[in-house]
Protein backbone atom coordinates (compact mmCIF):
# COMPACT_ATOMS: atom_id res chain seq x y z
CA UNK A 1 0.00 0.00 0.00
CA UNK A 2 1.05 3.17 -0.93
CA UNK A 3 1.97 6.02 2.16
CA UNK A 4 -1.03 8.17 1.37
CA UNK A 5 -3.46 5.32 0.76
CA UNK A 6 -2.48 4.72 4.56
CA UNK A 7 -2.67 8.07 5.66
CA UNK A 8 -6.17 8.67 3.85
CA UNK A 9 -7.34 5.96 6.59
CA UNK A 10 -4.94 7.24 9.29
CA UNK A 11 -7.27 10.61 8.63
CA UNK A 12 -10.39 8.96 8.35
CA UNK A 13 -9.50 7.19 12.11
CA UNK A 14 -9.32 10.67 13.49
CA UNK A 15 -11.90 12.23 12.24
CA UNK A 16 -14.08 9.53 13.27
CA UNK A 17 -12.56 9.80 16.79
CA UNK A 18 -13.53 13.29 17.38
CA UNK A 19 -16.56 12.62 16.14
CA UNK A 20 -17.55 9.73 18.11
CA UNK A 21 -15.51 10.21 20.83
CA UNK A 22 -15.48 13.85 21.15
CA UNK A 23 -18.71 15.22 19.74
CA UNK A 24 -17.26 17.35 17.28
CA UNK A 25 -19.57 18.13 13.94
CA UNK A 26 -17.75 15.84 11.18
CA UNK A 27 -17.52 19.02 9.02
CA UNK A 28 -15.75 20.84 11.50
CA UNK A 29 -13.59 18.05 12.09
CA UNK A 30 -12.72 17.61 8.61
CA UNK A 31 -12.21 20.89 8.08
CA UNK A 32 -9.56 21.07 10.95
CA UNK A 33 -7.85 18.08 10.23
CA UNK A 34 -3.98 19.17 9.96
CA UNK A 35 -3.13 16.55 7.39
CA UNK A 36 -5.47 16.43 5.28
CA UNK A 37 -3.83 19.45 3.01
CA UNK A 38 -1.31 16.79 2.34
CA UNK A 39 -3.36 14.59 0.53
CA UNK A 40 -4.57 14.62 -3.03
CA UNK A 41 -8.02 15.33 -3.94
CA UNK A 42 -8.77 11.50 -4.24
CA UNK A 43 -7.72 10.54 -0.96
CA UNK A 44 -9.25 13.65 0.64
CA UNK A 45 -12.57 12.39 -1.28
CA UNK A 46 -11.91 8.83 0.23
CA UNK A 47 -11.42 9.64 3.55
CA UNK A 48 -14.17 11.69 3.66
CA UNK A 49 -16.56 9.11 2.11
CA UNK A 50 -15.45 6.40 4.20
CA UNK A 51 -16.39 8.24 7.63
CA UNK A 52 -19.88 9.71 5.85
CA UNK A 53 -20.03 5.56 5.12
CA UNK A 54 -19.41 4.42 9.19
CA UNK A 55 -21.45 7.26 10.40
CA UNK A 56 -24.60 6.74 8.35
CA UNK A 57 -24.21 2.73 8.52
CA UNK A 58 -22.97 2.61 12.05
CA UNK A 59 -24.95 0.29 13.84
CA UNK A 60 -25.08 -2.14 11.07
CA UNK A 61 -21.50 -1.96 11.25
CA UNK A 62 -20.87 -2.50 15.33
CA UNK A 63 -23.24 -5.53 14.72
CA UNK A 64 -21.72 -7.19 12.15
CA UNK A 65 -18.11 -6.65 13.88
CA UNK A 66 -19.93 -8.33 17.70
CA UNK A 67 -20.84 -10.86 15.63
CA UNK A 68 -17.44 -11.98 14.30
CA UNK A 69 -15.54 -11.40 17.59
CA UNK A 70 -14.53 -14.53 19.53
CA UNK A 71 -14.52 -13.15 22.48
CA UNK A 72 -17.51 -11.00 24.09
CA UNK A 73 -17.25 -7.39 24.98
CA UNK A 74 -15.79 -4.73 22.27
CA UNK A 75 -12.27 -3.96 21.86
CA UNK A 76 -10.85 -0.80 23.19
CA UNK A 77 -11.94 2.94 21.19
CA UNK A 78 -8.83 2.76 18.57
CA UNK A 79 -9.12 -0.92 17.70
CA UNK A 80 -13.14 -0.59 17.58
CA UNK A 81 -12.67 2.25 15.13
CA UNK A 82 -10.70 0.49 12.40
CA UNK A 83 -12.34 -2.33 12.66
CA UNK A 84 -15.62 -0.56 11.92
CA UNK A 85 -13.53 1.08 9.10
CA UNK A 86 -12.41 -1.89 7.76
CA UNK A 87 -15.94 -3.36 8.02
CA UNK A 88 -17.25 -0.16 6.18
CA UNK A 89 -14.84 -0.59 3.16
CA UNK A 90 -15.46 -4.45 3.10
CA UNK A 91 -19.80 -4.04 3.09
CA UNK A 92 -19.97 -1.21 1.66
CA UNK A 93 -18.07 0.54 -0.31
CA UNK A 94 -16.47 -2.92 -2.65
CA UNK A 95 -12.83 -2.09 -1.40
CA UNK A 96 -10.52 -5.09 -2.28
CA UNK A 97 -10.10 -7.67 0.59
CA UNK A 98 -6.88 -7.43 0.85
CA UNK A 99 -6.05 -4.09 0.32
CA UNK A 100 -8.83 -3.32 3.80
CA UNK A 101 -7.39 -5.52 6.05
CA UNK A 102 -3.87 -4.93 5.22
CA UNK A 103 -4.07 -1.41 5.54
CA UNK A 104 -6.49 -2.07 8.39
CA UNK A 105 -3.24 -4.15 10.17
CA UNK A 106 -0.63 -1.53 9.05
CA UNK A 107 -3.02 1.40 10.81
CA UNK A 108 -2.92 -0.85 13.73
CA UNK A 109 0.81 -0.86 14.11
CA UNK A 110 1.00 3.13 13.24
CA UNK A 111 -1.48 3.64 15.94
CA UNK A 112 -0.01 2.01 19.22
CA UNK A 113 -2.06 -1.34 18.57
CA UNK A 114 0.24 -4.04 17.12
CA UNK A 115 -1.12 -6.50 19.96
CA UNK A 116 -4.67 -6.56 18.34
CA UNK A 117 -3.21 -7.24 15.01
CA UNK A 118 -4.42 -10.67 15.01
CA UNK A 119 -7.74 -9.77 16.35
CA UNK A 120 -8.00 -7.37 13.07
CA UNK A 121 -7.18 -9.48 10.51
CA UNK A 122 -9.13 -12.15 11.91
CA UNK A 123 -12.21 -10.87 12.45
CA UNK A 124 -12.04 -8.28 9.09
CA UNK A 125 -11.40 -11.67 6.89
CA UNK A 126 -14.12 -13.08 8.22
CA UNK A 127 -15.76 -9.51 7.31
CA UNK A 128 -14.92 -9.87 4.28
CA UNK A 129 -15.92 -13.42 3.36
CA UNK A 130 -19.44 -13.27 5.16
CA UNK A 131 -20.76 -9.79 5.84
CA UNK A 132 -21.86 -9.04 2.66
CA UNK A 133 -24.34 -11.93 3.46
CA UNK A 134 -24.65 -11.03 6.87
CA UNK A 135 -25.60 -7.38 5.88
CA UNK A 136 -28.53 -8.73 3.28
CA UNK A 137 -30.03 -10.13 6.61
CA UNK A 138 -30.24 -7.03 8.74
CA UNK A 139 -33.10 -4.56 9.26
CA UNK A 140 -30.94 -1.55 8.35
CA UNK A 141 -32.95 1.54 8.60
CA UNK A 142 -33.72 0.73 11.98
CA UNK A 143 -30.55 -1.12 13.10
CA UNK A 144 -27.98 2.96 11.71
CA UNK A 145 -31.48 4.61 13.97
CA UNK A 146 -30.75 5.62 17.53
CA UNK A 147 -33.86 4.45 19.63
CA UNK A 148 -34.99 8.00 20.21
CA UNK A 149 -34.81 9.13 16.90
CA UNK A 150 -36.78 6.11 16.08
CA UNK A 151 -39.89 6.17 18.61
CA UNK A 152 -40.07 10.19 18.15
CA UNK A 153 -40.32 9.86 14.44
CA UNK A 154 -43.04 6.73 14.79
CA UNK A 155 -45.27 8.73 16.98
CA UNK A 156 -44.91 11.63 14.93
CA UNK A 157 -45.05 10.20 11.25
CA UNK A 158 -46.40 6.50 11.67
CA UNK A 159 -44.47 3.11 11.54
CA UNK A 160 -44.85 3.46 7.42
CA UNK A 161 -43.30 6.88 7.16
CA UNK A 162 -40.53 6.34 9.52
CA UNK A 163 -39.64 3.49 7.27
CA UNK A 164 -39.42 5.56 4.91
CA UNK A 165 -36.89 8.17 6.81
CA UNK A 166 -34.89 5.75 7.83
CA UNK A 167 -33.93 3.79 4.82
CA UNK A 168 -33.75 7.47 2.67
CA UNK A 169 -30.99 7.55 5.26
CA UNK A 170 -29.11 4.99 4.14
CA UNK A 171 -28.14 7.07 0.84
CA UNK A 172 -26.30 9.70 0.01
CA UNK A 173 -27.91 12.83 -0.96
CA UNK A 174 -28.05 14.06 -4.99
CA UNK A 175 -26.10 17.61 -5.35
CA UNK A 176 -28.96 20.05 -5.50
CA UNK A 177 -27.91 23.44 -7.38
CA UNK A 178 -30.03 27.29 -7.38
CA UNK A 179 -29.97 29.39 -10.08
CA UNK A 180 -29.85 33.00 -10.53
CA UNK A 181 -31.53 32.54 -14.06
CA UNK A 182 -32.37 30.45 -17.35
CA UNK A 183 -32.99 27.12 -15.06
CA UNK A 184 -33.48 25.20 -18.37
CA UNK A 185 -30.22 26.59 -20.90
CA UNK A 186 -28.14 25.46 -17.11
CA UNK A 187 -29.80 22.11 -16.73
CA UNK A 188 -28.35 21.08 -20.12
CA UNK A 189 -25.07 23.11 -19.39
CA UNK A 190 -24.60 20.93 -16.06
CA UNK A 191 -26.10 18.16 -17.24
CA UNK A 192 -28.85 18.02 -14.36
CA UNK A 193 -32.17 16.97 -13.86
CA UNK A 194 -34.72 20.07 -13.78
CA UNK A 195 -37.06 19.75 -11.06
CA UNK A 196 -40.51 21.31 -10.68
CA UNK A 197 -39.46 24.12 -7.94
CA UNK A 198 -36.75 25.14 -10.28
CA UNK A 199 -33.62 23.32 -8.81
CA UNK A 200 -31.43 21.78 -10.72
CA UNK A 201 -30.20 18.16 -9.83
CA UNK A 202 -27.25 15.87 -9.99
CA UNK A 203 -25.49 13.08 -8.97
CA UNK A 204 -23.10 13.46 -5.45
CA UNK A 205 -19.58 13.65 -6.17
CA UNK A 206 -16.84 15.16 -8.20
CA UNK A 207 -15.60 18.80 -7.60
CA UNK A 208 -18.54 21.96 -7.37
CA UNK A 209 -16.31 24.26 -7.93
CA UNK A 210 -14.64 22.85 -11.75
CA UNK A 211 -18.23 22.59 -12.96
CA UNK A 212 -19.54 24.77 -15.17
CA UNK A 213 -20.97 28.58 -13.91
CA UNK A 214 -19.36 28.20 -10.41
CA UNK A 215 -16.74 30.62 -11.33
CA UNK A 216 -19.30 33.07 -13.04
CA UNK A 217 -21.67 33.14 -10.07
CA UNK A 218 -24.17 31.60 -11.76
CA UNK A 219 -26.04 28.81 -9.32
CA UNK A 220 -25.11 27.85 -5.35
CA UNK A 221 -25.74 24.32 -3.67
CA UNK A 222 -29.20 24.31 -2.09
CA UNK A 223 -31.33 21.58 -1.18
CA UNK A 224 -34.90 21.66 -2.60
CA UNK A 225 -36.28 21.57 0.46
CA UNK A 226 -34.14 24.52 1.71
CA UNK A 227 -35.15 26.66 -1.77
CA UNK A 228 -38.64 26.49 -1.02
CA UNK A 229 -39.01 28.81 1.83
CA UNK A 230 -37.68 32.56 -0.10
CA UNK A 231 -40.33 31.51 -2.63
CA UNK A 232 -43.24 32.03 -0.20
CA UNK A 233 -43.05 36.03 -0.05
CA UNK A 234 -44.45 36.68 -3.45
CA UNK A 235 -43.06 39.55 -5.69
CA UNK A 236 -40.04 41.04 -3.38
CA UNK A 237 -38.88 43.81 -6.05
CA UNK A 238 -37.87 46.91 -3.49
CA UNK A 239 -39.02 45.07 -0.74
CA UNK A 240 -36.87 45.12 2.43
CA UNK A 241 -36.70 41.92 3.80
CA UNK A 242 -35.12 40.54 7.07
CA UNK A 243 -33.19 36.93 6.77
CA UNK A 244 -32.46 36.29 10.62
CA UNK A 245 -30.15 33.59 11.20
CA UNK A 246 -28.73 33.93 7.39
CA UNK A 247 -25.81 31.58 7.58
CA UNK A 248 -24.66 29.85 5.53
CA UNK A 249 -26.55 32.38 3.34
CA UNK A 250 -27.81 30.51 0.48
CA UNK A 251 -31.64 32.04 1.41
CA UNK A 252 -30.26 35.19 1.07
CA UNK A 253 -28.73 34.84 -2.28
CA UNK A 254 -32.34 33.85 -3.31
CA UNK A 255 -33.75 37.03 -2.03
CA UNK A 256 -31.16 39.37 -2.98
CA UNK A 257 -31.69 37.14 -6.35
CA UNK A 258 -35.30 38.31 -6.38
CA UNK A 259 -34.42 42.00 -6.40
CA UNK A 260 -34.97 42.45 -2.47
CA UNK A 261 -33.42 45.06 -0.49
CA UNK A 262 -31.94 42.33 1.88
CA UNK A 263 -30.65 42.34 5.71
CA UNK A 264 -29.06 39.31 6.82
CA UNK A 265 -28.68 39.00 10.16
CA UNK A 266 -26.61 36.12 12.26
CA UNK A 267 -24.97 35.71 15.94
CA UNK A 268 -21.50 34.27 14.70
CA UNK A 269 -19.44 37.02 12.62
CA UNK A 270 -17.26 33.62 11.93
CA UNK A 271 -20.20 32.83 9.70
CA UNK A 272 -21.12 35.87 7.95
CA UNK A 273 -17.90 35.94 6.41
CA UNK A 274 -19.08 33.27 4.29
CA UNK A 275 -22.30 34.72 3.55
CA UNK A 276 -20.24 37.71 2.39
CA UNK A 277 -18.08 35.56 0.15
CA UNK A 278 -21.29 33.59 -1.26
CA UNK A 279 -22.74 36.90 -2.04
CA UNK A 280 -19.56 38.30 -3.68
CA UNK A 281 -18.74 35.31 -5.87
CA UNK A 282 -22.26 35.30 -7.15
CA UNK A 283 -22.43 39.38 -7.95
CA UNK A 284 -25.29 40.12 -5.47
CA UNK A 285 -25.86 42.32 -2.91
CA UNK A 286 -27.12 42.23 0.68
CA UNK A 287 -26.13 44.38 4.06
CA UNK A 288 -24.49 41.79 6.45
CA UNK A 289 -24.55 42.17 10.37
CA UNK A 290 -23.82 40.54 13.23
CA UNK A 291 -26.25 39.97 15.88
CA UNK A 292 -28.60 37.91 17.69
CA UNK A 293 -31.55 37.75 15.89
CA UNK A 294 -33.84 37.22 19.55
CA UNK A 295 -32.79 40.94 20.42
CA UNK A 296 -32.18 43.33 17.45
CA UNK A 297 -34.09 45.83 16.76
CA UNK A 298 -34.47 47.77 13.72
CA UNK A 299 -34.85 51.33 12.80
CA UNK A 300 -38.18 50.80 10.95
CA UNK A 301 -39.85 47.17 10.87
CA UNK A 302 -39.46 45.00 7.68
CA UNK A 303 -42.01 44.23 4.78
CA UNK A 304 -41.12 40.50 5.02
CA UNK A 305 -39.35 38.23 7.59
CA UNK A 306 -37.64 34.82 6.97
CA UNK A 307 -36.44 33.11 10.30
CA UNK A 308 -34.37 29.91 9.39
CA UNK A 309 -34.04 29.44 13.14
CA UNK A 310 -30.89 27.40 14.80
CA UNK A 311 -32.89 23.53 14.77
CA UNK A 312 -31.29 19.97 15.21
CA UNK A 313 -30.96 19.22 11.60
CA UNK A 314 -32.25 15.90 11.84
CA UNK A 315 -34.03 16.45 8.26
CA UNK A 316 -30.64 16.85 6.82
CA UNK A 317 -29.04 13.72 8.40
CA UNK A 318 -28.44 12.89 4.72
CA UNK A 319 -26.13 15.15 3.75
CA UNK A 320 -24.94 14.95 7.59
CA UNK A 321 -25.04 11.67 9.00
CA UNK A 322 -23.36 12.50 12.14
CA UNK A 323 -26.56 14.03 13.09
CA UNK A 324 -27.43 10.94 14.11
CA UNK A 325 -24.64 10.11 16.95
CA UNK A 326 -24.12 13.62 17.97
CA UNK A 327 -27.83 15.32 18.85
CA UNK A 328 -29.80 14.56 22.23
CA UNK A 329 -33.47 14.91 23.48
CA UNK A 330 -32.25 17.41 25.53
CA UNK A 331 -30.94 19.23 22.55
CA UNK A 332 -34.31 19.22 20.91
CA UNK A 333 -35.65 20.76 24.46
CA UNK A 334 -33.12 23.31 24.35
CA UNK A 335 -33.27 24.42 20.44
CA UNK A 336 -36.99 24.46 20.72
CA UNK A 337 -37.17 26.92 23.37
CA UNK A 338 -34.37 29.28 21.46
CA UNK A 339 -36.81 28.86 18.42
CA UNK A 340 -39.54 29.80 20.51
CA UNK A 341 -38.16 33.42 21.16
CA UNK A 342 -37.21 34.07 18.02
CA UNK A 343 -40.32 33.69 16.35
CA UNK A 344 -42.11 35.62 18.95
CA UNK A 345 -39.42 38.36 18.15
CA UNK A 346 -39.56 38.05 14.79
CA UNK A 347 -43.25 39.02 14.81
CA UNK A 348 -42.17 42.55 16.22
CA UNK A 349 -39.73 42.70 13.24
CA UNK A 350 -42.31 42.41 10.57
CA UNK A 351 -44.76 45.60 9.54
CA UNK A 352 -48.46 44.93 9.85
CA UNK A 353 -49.69 43.19 6.73
CA UNK A 354 -46.10 41.79 6.25
CA UNK A 355 -44.97 38.26 5.21
CA UNK A 356 -43.05 35.79 8.12
CA UNK A 357 -41.66 33.28 6.90
CA UNK A 358 -40.58 30.37 9.59
CA UNK A 359 -38.96 27.05 9.05
CA UNK A 360 -36.23 24.58 10.38
CA UNK A 361 -34.26 21.62 8.40
CA UNK A 362 -35.35 19.45 11.20
CA UNK A 363 -38.24 16.42 11.20
CA UNK A 364 -38.82 17.23 14.70
CA UNK A 365 -42.48 18.23 15.64
CA UNK A 366 -41.29 19.88 18.41
CA UNK A 367 -39.05 22.55 16.46
CA UNK A 368 -42.15 22.50 13.28
CA UNK A 369 -45.50 22.13 13.58
CA UNK A 370 -45.62 23.06 17.61
CA UNK A 371 -43.79 26.47 17.62
CA UNK A 372 -46.58 27.50 15.22
CA UNK A 373 -49.14 26.61 17.08
CA UNK A 374 -47.70 28.04 20.52
CA UNK A 375 -47.19 31.42 18.56
CA UNK A 376 -50.57 31.45 16.86
CA UNK A 377 -52.21 31.01 20.76
CA UNK A 378 -50.53 33.57 22.29
CA UNK A 379 -50.09 36.45 19.77
CA UNK A 380 -53.12 37.55 18.31
CA UNK A 381 -51.15 39.72 15.65
CA UNK A 382 -50.10 37.01 12.98
CA UNK A 383 -52.44 34.71 11.68
CA UNK A 384 -52.18 31.47 8.95
CA UNK A 385 -50.76 32.84 5.29
CA UNK A 386 -51.75 28.90 3.80
CA UNK A 387 -48.85 27.51 1.35
CA UNK A 388 -50.92 25.66 -1.91
CA UNK A 389 -48.81 22.98 -4.08
CA UNK A 390 -49.21 25.58 -7.04
CA UNK A 391 -46.04 27.90 -5.56
CA UNK A 392 -44.19 24.91 -5.07
CA UNK A 393 -44.19 23.55 -8.80
CA UNK A 394 -47.18 21.14 -7.65
CA UNK A 395 -45.90 19.02 -5.37
CA UNK A 396 -48.91 17.95 -2.95
CA UNK A 397 -46.78 15.46 -1.14
CA UNK A 398 -45.09 17.74 0.99
CA UNK A 399 -47.91 20.39 1.70
CA UNK A 400 -49.48 19.54 4.84
CA UNK A 401 -53.25 20.14 5.65
CA UNK A 402 -52.47 23.02 7.61
CA UNK A 403 -50.94 25.02 4.38
CA UNK A 404 -47.60 23.94 5.76
CA UNK A 405 -44.67 22.51 4.24
CA UNK A 406 -43.53 19.13 5.96
CA UNK A 407 -41.17 17.20 3.91
CA UNK A 408 -39.29 14.35 5.01
CA UNK A 409 -36.87 11.85 3.56
CA UNK A 410 -38.55 9.30 1.53
CA UNK A 411 -40.76 11.91 0.02
CA UNK A 412 -40.60 12.83 -3.41
CA UNK A 413 -39.12 9.47 -4.40
CA UNK A 414 -39.75 9.93 -7.81
CA UNK A 415 -37.58 12.90 -8.26
CA UNK A 416 -34.84 11.70 -6.22
CA UNK A 417 -36.15 12.23 -2.64
CA UNK A 418 -36.18 15.43 -0.53
CA UNK A 419 -34.71 16.81 3.29
CA UNK A 420 -36.84 17.10 5.35
CA UNK A 421 -37.90 20.68 6.00
CA UNK A 422 -40.98 22.05 8.17
CA UNK A 423 -42.18 26.11 6.58
CA UNK A 424 -44.93 27.83 8.32
CA UNK A 425 -45.94 31.42 6.03
CA UNK A 426 -47.23 33.78 8.55
CA UNK A 427 -48.87 37.27 7.84
CA UNK A 428 -48.93 40.34 10.81
CA UNK A 429 -52.48 41.53 10.85
CA UNK A 430 -53.27 44.91 9.31
CA UNK A 431 -53.44 47.16 12.26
Amino acid sequence: MTETTIAARGVALDLLRDVLRKSVPFDDAFDAHPELSGLDPRDRSFARLLVATVLRRLGQIDALVLACLTKPGLPKATVHDILRLGTAQLVFLGTPAHAAVDTAVELAEARGAAPYKGLINAVLRRIGREGKAMADQQDAGRLNTPDWLWLSWRTAYGTGRTRGIVEAHLHEAPLDLTVKADPELWAERLQARLLPTGTLRRPSGGSITELPGFAEGVWWVQDLAASLPAKLFGDLRGRRVFDLCAAPGGKTAQLAAQGARVVALDRSARRLERVAENLSRLHLEAEVLAADAATWTAEEPADAVLLDAPCSATGAIRRHPDILRLKTPDDIAKLARAQSRLLAHAVDLVKPGGTLVYCTCSIQPEEGEAQIDRLLSRDERVERHPVTPDELGGLTEIVNDRGEVRSLPGMLADLGGVDGFFVARLRRKAE
